[in-house]
C-alpha cells in the first residue's frame, strides 16, 4: 500500500491544471496591446505580470509583460546591452504601448495537461507563470505560486512524514 508521501506527489503530478489554476478571469491582470505604458505600470505596481491579449473581447493571448521586461524603460538613457553581439539600445521611457515592450508567444499550457508537464514547462523556460489557453483565449493562470499553496494544503493532508505528529 502506497505512503501518504508517495499518494501525495502521485496525485499532485497526475493532477490536472483546470483543477489548480486560478480561473478567476476577472481578477487576472490582463489588458489590451495597445495599452498605454503608464497602465503596464500601475498594474506591475502590484502584480508580477500582466498577460497582453489582442482585445479583452476575446481574451486571444498575444503576450505577457514582467517586472523584468519593464527594466528597458527604467534604464537610463543611451544604455546599451549585447544581444548576440549586436547592441541594442534600452530606455523606451513611457511612450509607446504595451505590445513594445512585451514577449511574444509566451509559454502556455492547456486546461488539460497535467500539473507534472506544466512544471517541466516553467523549469525548462525559467518562469514562474503559464498561461491556461484553449484556442489562444486565455481561461486563466497557473503560477508557482499557486503550486506551491496546493502543494503545501496537500501535505497538510498527507503529511510528508507520517512519523512526525502534526
Amino acid at each position: 500500500m502506497p505512503s501518504g508521501e508517495e499518494m501525495l506527489i502521485s496525485e499532485f503530478y497526475e493532477a490536472r491544471v483546470r483543477d489548480l489554476m486560478d480561473i478567476r478571469v476577472w481578477d487576472l491582470p490582463i489588458i489590451e496591446k495597445d495599452a498605454a505604458i503608464p497602465l503596464v505600470l500601475s498594474i506591475l505596481d502590484g502584480k508580477t505580470h500582466v498577460w497582453v491579449v489582442e482585445s479583452l473581447k476575446t481574451k486571444e493571448l498575444v503576450g505577457v509583460i514582467t517586472r523584468h521586461d519593464i527594466l528597458q524603460i527604467l534604464a537610463p538613457p543611451r544604455t546599451y546591452y549585447g544581444v548576440f553581439s549586436l547592441p541594442k539600445l534600452y530606455h523606451h521611457g513611457i511612450e509607446g504601448r504595451a505590445e513594445d515592450i512585451m514577449t511574444k508567444h509566451p509559454i502556455t499550457c492547456q486546461p488539460d495537461d497535467t500539473v507534472a508537464d506544466a512544471l517541466k514547462k516553467m523549469i525548462r523556460h525559467n518562469i514562474r507563470r503559464l498561461a491556461v489557453v484553449t484556442d489562444r483565449t486565455i481561461e486563466g493562470e497557473l503560477t508557482l505560486r499557486n503550486l506551491i499553496s496546493k502543494f503545501y494544503k496537500a501535505t497538510q493532508y498527507y503529511p510528508l512524514n507520517e512519523e512526525t505528529p502534526r
